[in-house]
């Protein structure tokens, strides 16, 4: 690893990480976070597994390439940015920070996800935001550019959800089945066509109100920023607001 490292001014550190295992990438990783960075670039990632896990730092992680599954688990505080696609798991019950993908992202975005912020360019895979949850002032955020795969927002107890569908032709709808399927808190902001055969039976569907629309600002206006998009044209869609109709929808299934 000695060999790979590179230490620039403004403490800044490069890594090569061509060829090297993920578990001694995070080793190193950690040791020099440890001595006070202030950022890391990471080059040539291919797979390794685990990157920014359990970091409660803040120091940014600038990823070239595509990390493994659980980018950021567990995370709290760190800024990653990744320029390609991410793998499964990305954010995997993090606490805090930011993860900024400048691509796509695989299934179960956001899993668990008690706070911080994802942003993903393009589209996921199935399951992203299960289970999200949100307690006190935490409360996680995910912005797709993009479309997702079914059982978007599955069993969700907190946090936000937004779907922009920018990456859909004229007249072609989401294609993602059982959307919100067990949700129970939070809120799901979505743009673009869906039917109501694609929404769980516990999705309630409204218009949106002022509150609705500064939180939308709030968030399309970072990752317009992130990604360089025109955040007002994105704002200029319609968006409706899917919310649980019940609070614990399945709770009677587990009483006596």
């Amino acid at each position: 690893m000695e060999k790979s490292i590179q230490l620039e001014a403004n403490r800044v550190v490069t890594i090569d990480a061509s060829g090297v295992y993920y578990r001694d990438l995070n080793a190193e990783l950690r040791n020099i976070i440890s001595n006070g960075v202030d950022k890391i670039e990471l080059k040539n990632v291919y797979g390794q597994r685990y990157i920014g896990t359990d970091l409660n730092r803040s120091v940014e992680i600038e990823v070239v390439g595509t990390p493994g599954n659980d980018l950021g688990a567990f995370m709290e505080g760190p800024k990653i940015i990744v320029r390609g696609n991410a793998q499964d798991g990305c954010g995997n019950t993090m606490n805090d920070g930011t993860i900024i993908i400048h691509g796509n992202a695989g299934d179960v975005v956001g899993l668990s996800a008690r706070g911080g912020k994802i942003f993903v360019k393009g589209n996921v895979g199935y399951r992203a935001g299960i289970h999200m949850k949100e307690y006190g002032d935490k409360k996680p955020v995910i912005v797709i550019g993009g479309t997702a795969q079914s059982f978007f927002g599955e069993y969700m107890a907190g946090g936000i959800l937004i779907l922009l569908g920018l990456t859909l032709k004229e007249g072609e709808r989401h294609r993602a089945d059982f959307i919100g399927t067990g949700m129970h808190g939070g809120v799901i902001y979505l743009s673009g066509a869906v039917e109501n055969h694609q929404l769980g039976k516990e999705v309630g569907v409204a218009e949106l109100n002022e509150a609705d629309h500064q939180i939308l600002r709030q968030y399309v206006g970072q990752y317009a920023d992130y990604f360089n998009y025109n955040a007002g044209e994105i704002l200029g869609r319609k968006f409706v607001k899917l919310f649980p109709r019940w609070l614990r929808p399945y709770g009677r299934l587990y009483t006596y």
